[in-house]
């Protein structure tokens, strides 16, 4: 989507994380080690769907054209404005716990302070996201830890993970001129100002797992700018298949 509306493209942003990690998680259903993190991992990813609705809709409603259907829908990968860190895959279950524990603890710091924007939309829907994004970061960190200090091969593989997705954080922090000048009006975040917040999550989550901060700089950037990996085109694909075969169908 196109739109000179900067609140409406701030709102496809979030949108679109929350988004495409629900894509990522609901590919664990039935495939979780147990049946209990399998419900979990559902439910999570049902929470960042609806969070995606929220964000989208108001984007579109901004915007004056079309719906949340049409911006999941009939949008290319060029696109979508996502961070790259949500679009990476499942890997195994220390893969998908790393990259959940490093969004979740943003999300969670960046919706606490959404819920004093100056517009009211978006202040709303980041008052009903915090509640869930805390619960996920329970989650996610709990199992973090548990597969800290559980054997020596969940230790090594939750620290691979956590080495394999910290190229992608550094992106987490990005300020543009849209960021800039909307947090400057109180209505955005500037993403800049969530690192120390993030930072004394991250060091304490990795501590009590017994984890090391990875040593190399984070480095990867541009999904704002639409400049993605190679792994978010076979997500779309997956998602947008049945309604580009079949335009207009509903249920």
């Amino acid at each position: 989507m196109i739109t000179n509306d900067p609140i409406a493209t701030y709102a496809l942003r979030l949108g679109d994380n929350c988004l495409v990690l629900a894509q990522r998680l609901s590919a664990w259903c039935g495939h979780a080690p147990e049946l209990e993190i399998d419900l979990a991992l559902a439910n999570i990813g049902l929470d960042l769907l609806g969070q995606a609705r929220n964000f989208l809709t108001y984007a579109a409603e901004r915007h004056g054209e079309g719906d949340e259907d049409t911006l999941v829908f009939f949008r290319d990968e060029r696109q979508f404005s996502n961070l790259l860190l949500v679009e990476q895959p499942n890997g195994n279950f220390a893969d998908t716990i790393a990259r959940q524990y490093l969004m979740d603890a943003w999300h969670v710091a960046l919706f606490s302070r959404l819920t004093a924007s100056r517009d009211p939309q978006i202040a709303a829907i980041a008052a009903k996201a915090i509640k869930e994004a805390r619960y996920h970061l329970r989650f996610s960190r709990g199992w973090m830890v548990r597969l800290g200090q559980g054997t020596e091969l969940s230790t090594q593989r939750m620290q691979q993970a956590l080495d394999n997705a910290w190229r992608f954080t550094a992106e987490l922090f990005d300020a543009d001129a849209l960021d800039i000048a909307l947090s400057e009006q109180g209505i955005a975040v500037d993403p800049r100002t969530l690192r120390a917040e993030w930072e004394t999550e991250i060091a304490r989550g990795f501590c009590e797992a017994g984890l090391n901060v990875p040593a190399d700089a984070a480095y990867r950037r541009g999904g704002k700018q639409g400049l993605h990996t190679e792994h978010l085109g076979p997500v779309l694909a997956e998602m947008q298949y049945l309604q580009r075969m079949y335009p207009a169908q509903q249920w």
